[in-house]
């Protein structure tokens, strides 16, 4: 029971996607244990879509989560969530940690799009994301924080995204907000007063010889290019709502049929929230 976790909980979830030789992609490995439960779910195109269901709450204080998928070449993988991600406090006050570790071969393309992250008052919480991307692979990686539920304050949330792409560090970023966090979170530098904070990379080969410029997206975001075949969106927001819509926006002009995407983008898998 939830109430009496006080060792705090491990739990890792894997899965594999691999060209099946007909066109579509197969999940010979498809693993998860504890609040981590890993569901195959419906995609109308050639890719395999996965869902994320929370099984239990949290991540609690204490609590330690690793979440992996490895994409090989040929094989193409959206990876969603059913719901948000709660981090709440736990019973003895320890730091919780949520590592995701993605790995996209040469050929391969992995979608990457849970639901925000929901930093509740109390909690402590470390979230790793590392994407290790091969020179010829797509990546499409959505990260998203809320700050507190509604009319409560945040928990402490420290956040690091890095990004490698043919073994080269394109994007090594740590944000940390709430109580306890380097001053100035809340500042205009950074967050500004708003409460909803998100990332979007986007990896393509065809970035490589013409990547889209840098640019402002209004006032609360940026596209920025990295140091190889990808892009940067940055964006923060009153609330998740408005945070998602800005990110949805961007994605689609990268996607239209006169950007960089063009119109063999990985369509027909339903993308939560689009």
């Amino acid at each position: 029971m939830d109430g009496v976790r006080l060792a705090g909980v491990r739990a890792r979830a894997r899965v594999v996607a691999r060209a099946d030789g007909r066109g579509g992609t197969a999940l010979p490995v498809l693993d998860g244990e504890g609040p981590l439960a890993l569901r195959r779910t419906r995609a109308a195109g050639p890719g395999a879509r996965v869902m994320v269901v929370g099984a239990m709450s949290g991540p609690l204080g204490g609590d330690r989560f690793t979440l992996a998928a490895r994409v090989e070449q040929g094989a193409r993988l959206h990876v969603g969530s059913a719901a948000a991600t709660i981090a709440l406090p736990g019973q003895t006050g320890d730091e919780a940690r949520y590592d995701v570790r993605l790995d996209v071969a040469d050929g391969g393309e992995l979608h990457w799009m849970p639901e925000q992250l929901i930093s509740a008052e109390g909690s402590d919480l470390y979230v790793t994301t590392r994407a290790e991307v091969g020179a010829g692979a797509r990546l499409v990686l959505r990260e998203e924080q809320v700050l507190g539920r509604a009319g409560e304050q945040p928990g402490r949330l420290t956040s690091r995204l890095t990004v490698r792409v043919a073994g080269r560090t394109v994007l090594d970023q740590e944000l940390a907000c709430g109580p306890g966090a380097p001053g100035g979170w809340d500042g205009p530098a950074v967050l500004a007063g708003h409460r909803a904070v998100g990332q979007l990379v986007v990896v393509r080969p065809e970035f490589a010889g013409e990547p889209p410029a840098a640019r402002m997206l209004g006032e609360c975001a940026a596209l920025v290019p990295l140091a190889g075949p990808a892009v940067l969106v940055s964006a923060v927001a009153p609330d998740a709502l408005r945070l998602r819509r800005l990110l949805d926006a961007e994605l689609d002009r990268l996607d239209g049929p006169d950007g960089p995407g063009g119109p063999d983008r990985f369509v027909g898998l339903d993308e939560v929230g689009r």
